[in-house]
């Protein structure tokens, strides 16, 4: 008997690789596999400004990162208490002093340019189709302003297609590009204001898909917790994350479909030599400690094309 509808076994004909450079953006839910790349050694850069849930907000900051374009001091806002921010960031970049919160943007403004430049493949998960307009701008971030300076309103699809759309057309030409819909339930829109975004992204993620069929993939994430899953056992205890269970099947579903069969290969000694480098050695002057190092040095002298640096000058520190 079958007790749920899986989704079956897919491809997006990607074959991303550990030559492959990626830039992720988008919602909470854009770093979790992101960071599962990064530990698995992939390039990958992942929200370098913070935080972006709407598709609109990540079209704004693909062309800030396009640009290369500073942050000027006359975008900073001053909270009451006393924190310089920018709408357009996420608060982690707040500071008590313009100067500090300027250098600090802008550090992340000069890492997204160098990712996006040097990145063949786009990660963009959108979150919610809501957004908050400060006149004509719509904002990343609220930053717990007063909710009298916003206008809260839904996107349309044309919103949400259009201004990503201009990019791929143009400069962005040269990239592919993997969307998709984060599973993570913004309850605070209400269950049916929730389903009526999350169906507003999803209609705009095919749009995408079907304007540049030939570098545009949908990965189905949403689909995958919401009706395959299908059950608060995979949602954490808040019942609007994903729990880890549920992170760990999109991820073994996204290695098959985006994944070349050569880094499926690799993946798992990958993965073995990054654990053996967070063992702590119980015995570091000791032959057999030397043994191991010497052994993982080997391993990683074998998949020449992943940067172990970090753990290459682990492992070779036991040995002088």
């Amino acid at each position: 008997m079958k007790f749920r509808t899986e989704i079956e076994p897919f491809s997006l004909g990607t074959d991303i690789d550990y030559t492959n450079r990626m830039l992720a953006l988008g919602s909470c839910f854009a770093e979790l596999i992101p960071a599962r790349l990064a530990r698995a050694k992939f390039r990958i850069e992942a929200n370098p400004t913070g935080v972006l849930f709407n598709p609109r907000s990540i079209a704004s900051t693909l062309g800030r990162l396009l640009r290369a374009e500073a942050v000027r001091r006359e975008e900073l806002r001053r909270s009451a208490d006393g924190l310089w921010f920018h709408y357009g960031f996420h608060g982690s970049f707040s500071r008590t002093e313009a100067d500090e919160a300027l250098e600090a943007m802008n550090e992340a403004v000069r890492r997204g340019a160098e990712a996006l430049r040097g990145a063949d493949t786009l990660l963009l998960t959108f979150g919610t189709a809501w957004v908050y307009d400060h006149g004509a701008e719509t904002v990343a971030n609220c930053h717990r302003q007063p909710a009298s300076e916003f206008v809260r309103r839904r996107l349309t699809v044309d919103e949400a297609v259009e201004p990503l759309a201009r990019l791929l057309e143009r400069e962005l030409a040269d990239k592919r590009v993997i969307v998709s819909v984060s599973p993570v339930r913004h309850t605070g829109d209400g269950l049916a204001g929730n389903s009526l975004s999350k169906a507003t992204l999803r209609l705009a993620a095919e749009a995408l898909a079907e304007r540049f069929p030939e570098r545009v993939r949908y990965f189905p994430a949403f689909e995958m917790v919401t009706d395959d899953l299908r059950d608060y056992r995979f949602y954490a205890d808040d019942l609007v994350h994903p729990s880890t269970q549920a992170v760990e099947y999109v991820w073994e579903h996204f290695v098959r479909a985006a994944l070349s069969e050569r880094a499926q290969r690799q993946l798992p000694e990958v993965e073995r030599i990054v654990r053996a480098a967070e063992h702590r050695m119980q015995h570091p002057r000791s032959e057999a400690c030397r043994d191991f190092c010497r052994r993982q040095l080997a391993a990683i002298e074998a998949l020449r094309e992943v940067d172990f640096t970090a753990e290459r000058a682990y492992f070779a520190r036991f040995l002088k």
